[in-house]
């Protein structure tokens, strides 16, 4: 913008020069007459950005008296600017409008020429000089404009478009730490309650013997292990780019190893297997293995032994049920909830269904999973 006063003053001293070598209609009038519109027209340059539509009005005043007295073509072509700069900077509408209005007036005057002198050069000429100083200059900022704002609004979805990666990455994110804190969950608890359960009993009984002692300190010191261990496993996974690792992945065929481990931990369990165990989908065996896990878990923490765990290996599905006497004495540890929770959600993310509550006398978890058999070609 610091640069239209350098452009008005050297419109100004091109128009003069063209009016000197006698580029305009000889009227009969002094050369400094012609100057006067045509200082008019610079001037409304000033005001191309700051007020377009009265940098029009102003050069249309300064055109008009041009025309009367001239024309000359230094006005002319300065006014072109002022159409230009009040086509691309002015209101959408009014641009629009204006190359309407500049088409129209282009048509007009060629019909002015052929009805006054009925000569086809005249009205070529006519409509050509007039359609290079009204509609030329519109047209040109017309299609300018429509750049600019195709470019704003290129920019804007290019914004919108990132705002919503960094939404997707903050929900990415968010579930990543549910994931974990789950996997956590369903991954220690199982152990650290067999820790604490079996560390109380023997701080509050006096009258065990060593070899008692030893043996609940060698049931602690391996739920301990394996609880470390399952925790270096899982954080190696999530360090991992893609998928789990297949060694690593829990799988329901895993179902005796957690049933032992309840045993070990003072729960009597009993397990029975419907059908030949297979492999199941991915995502399904891990949700198959931790909600077996967190069932036994809840059974050694708030029930009475025994436990009773049946697997059943269908055509199109995989279920899995544990019951369990209620205990009839306050629970034994505190929970939170989280554990029906958890494996409520990864039976759904699964397509599976979940039930747990109050049966027969004890407490029934109750989940189906789907896992179509894999029929041979």
């Amino acid at each position: 913008m610091n640069r239209v006063p350098l452009w008005a003053g050297l419109a100004f001293v091109v128009g003069v020069v063209l009016i000197g070598a006698g580029a305009r209609i000889e009227r009969g009038v002094p050369d400094w007459v012609l100057v006067i519109p045509l200082a008019i027209t610079c001037v409304a340059v000033l005001l191309r950005y700051r007020s377009p539509l009265g940098s029009l009005g102003l050069g249309t005043v300064g055109l008009v008296m041009d025309v009367f007295v001239g024309p000359s073509l230094g006005t002319m072509l300065v006014y072109t600017d002022n159409l230009y700069a009040a086509a691309l900077y002015g209101p959408a509408r009014f641009s629009r409008w204006l190359l309407v209005i500049t088409t129209v007036g282009a048509i007009g005057s060629g019909a002015v020429t052929w009805f006054l002198w009925y000569d086809w050069r005249t009205l070529a000429l006519t409509v050509v000089q007039v359609g290079l100083i009204l509609v030329t200059p519109v047209t040109t900022a017309h299609i300018l404009r429509q750049h600019r704002d195709q470019a704003a609004a290129e920019r804007a979805r290019a914004e919108q478009v990132a705002r919503l990666a960094e939404l997707d990455r903050e929900a990415a994110i968010t579930a990543e730490r549910t994931r974990m804190a789950r996997e956590l969950h369903d991954m220690i608890a199982n152990h650290f309650s067999a820790i604490a359960i079996q560390s109380t009993a023997a701080l509050s009984r006096k009258d065990l013997d060593p070899a008692t002692v030893r043996t609940i300190m060698e049931t602690v010191r391996e739920n301990s292990v394996k609880g470390m261990a399952e925790m270096r496993s899982m954080i190696g996974l999530l360090r991992q780019e893609g998928d789990e690792g297949e060694a690593m992945r829990p799988r329901l065929r895993d179902a005796e190893s957690l049933v032992e481990r309840s045993r070990q931990s003072g729960l009597v369990t009993e397990l029975h297997v419907d059908g030949t165990p297979r492999d199941l989908p991915a995502p399904v065996d891990l949700a198959a293995y931790r909600i077996l896990q967190e069932a036994l878990t809840n059974a050694l923490k708030h029930g009475d032994p025994p436990a009773r765990v049946r697997l059943a290996y269908e055509r199109a599905q995989v279920s899995i049920t544990v019951d369990n006497p209620m205990s009839s004495r306050d629970k034994r540890l505190p929970g939170a909830g989280a554990g029906l929770i958890g494996m409520k959600e990864r039976a759904n993310l699964v397509g599976g269904t979940f039930e747990a509550g109050p049966h027969e006398n004890g407490w029934r978890v109750a989940v189906t999973l789907p896992a179509p058999r894999e029929e041979p070609a």
